[in-house]
């Protein structure tokens, strides 16, 4: 009897295996893209964060007490470190906290809290500004210690006795008009500012509010930083000019009083 020989069996092609690594494959990188990714974009989060909260912040113009300067709804950026280098100088523009009774309390009905949530999300990295309304944008006028006064016979402020010309960037009704519809004289107290609205006439700033606690006079405190660019809309995009030559011949004020109006 002859025993039939049987030859070696084929291997067979395991498709079904191929196929299974090259899905797993696929999958695994695309977990490593989407790793990659989420990375890349906390990373971000926390870089924005960290500027916005140390180096420059975002804000909208929310009434024109600033005209032409700027307008309303503008979106302006902060610079909140150099200040506190290198101090503020007369004519700068500059975002403060109400001091107390500045603004007008907030009537609006509430949000959603969906809304609320996706403004806080993008005010983390400036992309909305959320606490707009609860800041106020103002040229500074004057430093602790200095004397200023409306009007001379021009109808001029003077800072420690020098009359400043304000008609590079000052929105009046007239040519003729007084950088000041009503009379003051004050003394800036010490770590306090002197600040009035471009639009002299439609804005409630130092002058206006004597009557609160601060007697008109910002806390140094209260300072944000120094408004120096408009992003937005882009038309009107460009660096703010704070007008520093108009200061120019003012002196060093004398040491700060300890009150706020003089005598």
């Amino acid at each position: 009897m002859t025993t039939e020989k049987t030859a070696p069996a084929e291997p067979i092609e395991t498709t079904h295996s191929t196929t299974g690594s090259s899905k797993g494959a696929r999958r695994r990188s695309w977990l490593v893209f989407a790793r990659d990714v989420l990375i890349i974009v906390i990373v971000a989060v926390l870089v924005s964060f960290l500027v916005k909260t140390f180096l420059v912040r975002s804000f909208y113009i929310p009434s024109g007490s600033m005209e032409e300067t700027l307008h309303v709804n503008d979106r302006i950026l902060v610079d909140e470190i150099t200040p506190r280098f290198g101090g503020y100088s007369r004519g700068d523009i500059v975002v403060f906290r109400d001091p107390g009774g500045w603004l007008m309390p907030d009537t609006s009905p509430p949000r959603a809290p969906v809304v609320e949530a996706i403004e806080w999300v993008l005010s983390l990295v400036g992309l909305a500004a959320p606490d707009s309304d609860d800041h106020l944008v103002k040229r500074l006028i004057g430093l602790p210690g200095d004397h200023v006064v409306c009007c001379n016979a021009i109808g001029q402020i003077t800072v420690n006795g020098v009359p400043i010309d304000e008609s590079a960037y000052l929105e009046l009704p007239s040519a003729e008009s007084p950088a000041s519809a009503d009379a003051f004289d004050v003394t800036v107290p010490a770590d306090s500012l002197w600040v009035l609205g471009d639009n002299r006439n439609r804005s409630r700033d130092s002058r206006y509010n004597t009557d609160q606690p601060g007697k008109g006079f910002v806390p140094l405190e209260n300072v944000v930083g120094r408004a120096f660019l408009i992003t937005w809309p882009f038309d009107r995009f460009g660096a703010l000019d704070f007008h520093h030559g108009v200061f120019a011949g003012v002196p060093q004020p004398q040491p700060a009083a300890e009150g706020g109006a003089s005598p």
